[in-house]
C-alpha cells in the first residue's frame, strides 16, 4: 500500500504544477483577449465606412472596374484561411478549417478551380499533411496582426483578382476566418470580398432609407476606384485578421479553464485515494501490531 501511496502523490505533484501553468496561460489569455476586443472594436467602423465608400462609388459610376464587375463565367476563386499559429485553443481552428472545406466543396461543385491562400501554421500543417497545393501562405503573427500584416496579404490576392485567368489569375476572392461575438461565442464566417456585390449594396441600402445621392468624381470614377479598393480589400482583412486573434485568445481562455478545472478536480480526487490509501496503510499497521501482542501474550500464557 506504501508504494500505491507514493505513486498518488507523485501525479498529485505532477497536476498540480500543470495546474499551474494552465491557470497563468488563461490569465494571459484573458488579458489578451480584452485588448484584441479593443482593437476590433476600432478597426470595425473604418472597415465598415469604406465598404460603404466604395459600394456608394461603385453603384453611382457606370465605371465598369475589375474589381466589381462580376464574371461572366467563373471558373477560379481565390480562398483565404485564417487560422491560428498555435494549438491549445480547443476547437478554434478546427471549426474555421471545417468552415473553409465546406466552401471549397460548394466552389468546386459550381465547376470553379480553388486556390488556397493560408494564414497561420495550423492552417498550412492542415494542408501540408493532406498534400494540397497552397498558392501562398503567412505565419508567425496570428496572436497579434497589425495592418502591415494586411497589406501584406492583402497584395497578392488583389493581383490574382487582377490577372486574367490564363495567367494564373482568379475570378473571385473568399474570406473565411473566425468572428468574435462574444467571450463564449465565436463563429466561423465565411464572405466574398471580390468582386463587390453591388446589388447587394444597393438594396441594403434601400432597405435602410438611405437616399442614393448624384456623385461627381474628381478625377474619375475608375481613379477613386483604383484607390478606394486596394484600402477596401486591406481592411477588410485586417478586421478579419484581429476579430480571429480575439477569437483565438477567448478560446485558449476557455480551453485552459475548462483544464484548469479539471486538473482541480482530479487532484480532489487522486487525494481522496491517497487518503484511503494511507487509511489502509494504518489500519494494516494497526491489525499486525495487536496480532503481534495478541501472538506474544499467547506464547507467554502458553509459557506458563
Amino acid at each position: 500500500m506504501g508504494a500505491q501511496l507514493r505513486v498518488y502523490k507523485r501525479r498529485i505533484k505532477s497536476i498540480s504544477a500543470t495546474k499551474k501553468i494552465t491557470k497563468a496561460m488563461e490569465m494571459i489569455a484573458a488579458s489578451r483577449v480584452v485588448k484584441a476586443q479593443r482593437r476590433v472594436a476600432a478597426s470595425s467602423p473604418y472597415a465598415s465606412e469604406l465598404t460603404r465608400a466604395v459600394g456608394a462609388v461603385a453603384t453611382g459610376s457606370t465605371t465598369q472596374h475589375p474589381l466589381t464587375t462580376e464574371a461572366t463565367n467563373p471558373t477560379r476563386a481565390a480562398l483565404l484561411l485564417i487560422t491560428s499559429d498555435r494549438g491549445l485553443a480547443g476547437g478554434y481552428s478546427s471549426n474555421v478549417i471545417k468552415a473553409a472545406e465546406q466552401l471549397t466543396e460548394r466552389l468546386t461543385g459550381e465547376g470553379k478551380e480553388v486556390d488556397a491562400y493560408i494564414v497561420g501554421r495550423k492552417g498550412v500543417a492542415y494542408y501540408g499533411f493532406r498534400e494540397r497545393k497552397v498558392t501562398e501562405s503567412w505565419t508567425g503573427f496570428t496572436d497579434n496582426p497589425t495592418y502591415a500584416d494586411a497589406k501584406k496579404i492583402a497584395g497578392p490576392l488583389i493581383d490574382a483578382v487582377l490577372k486574367d485567368t490564363a495567367d494564373g489569375g482568379v475570378d473571385e476572392l473568399h474570406i473565411v476566418f473566425t468572428e468574435f461575438v462574444s467571450m463564449l461565442t465565436q463563429t466561423p464566417v465565411t464572405d466574398r470580398l471580390l468582386p463587390l456585390s453591388l446589388e447587394e449594396k444597393a438594396d441594403e441600402q434601400k432597405a435602410k432609407g438611405e437616399i442614393l445621392p448624384l456623385f461627381d468624381f474628381e478625377p474619375s470614377a475608375e481613379d477613386v476606384l483604383d484607390a478606394l479598393l486596394p484600402r477596401y480589400v486591406e481592411s477588410r482583412i485586417y478586421n478579419a485578421l484581429l476579430q480571429a486573434a480575439a477569437s483565438k485568445h477567448a478560446a485558449t481562455r476557455r480551453a485552459m479553464k475548462s483544464a484548469t478545472d479539471n486538473a482541480e478536480e482530479l487532484i480532489k480526487t487522486l487525494t481522496r485515494l491517497a487518503n484511503a490509501a494511507r487509511q489502509a496503510d494504518i489500519t494494516q499497521e494497526i491489525s499486525e501490531i495487536v496480532g503481534g501482542a495478541s501472538a506474544l501474550a499467547d506464547a507467554s500464557a502458553g509459557s506458563d
